[in-house]
């Protein structure tokens, strides 16, 4: 059996191989901050959570946040503009605005597809 050194194309190939597997099966904690019960908020949170149910089944937590009843987080996620998504959970965080209709830009936003 070839012990592997640091560094080596096996050591890296691993690596990412792991590293692939664990981004697979990351919890997702999201914040969706939406302006009262308009049409456009009614239409982002049932688009975000149908992406969550179709690519993050059982692995996050969605917070929804209607800034005109709860403006007590807004501060700490410094939101400027509704509806905006917040990944706090895999880091680094992402913010995501709008109605949430181009599922590829929110998938891209979450991380879960590459950049194009």
């Amino acid at each position: 059996m070839a012990t592997l050194k640091k560094g080596s194309k096996e050591d890296v190939t691993d690596e990412y191989e792991r590293l692939l597997q664990e981004k697979g099966s990351a919890s997702y904690v999201l914040r969706l901050y939406i302006a009262g019960n308009s049409p456009r908020s009614q239409v982002a949170v049932d688009n975000v959570r149908k992406i969550c149910e179709e690519h993050l089944k059982g692995r996050f937590d969605l917070e929804v946040i209607d800034i005109y009843q709860d403006n007590t987080m807004i501060p700490d996620d410094l939101v400027i503009a509704a509806p905006t998504l917040i990944r706090q959970l895999p880091l680094p965080l992402r913010r995501i605005i709008g109605d949430m209709t181009n599922k590829d830009r929110v998938l891209v936003g979450l991380d879960l597809i590459p950049r194009q």
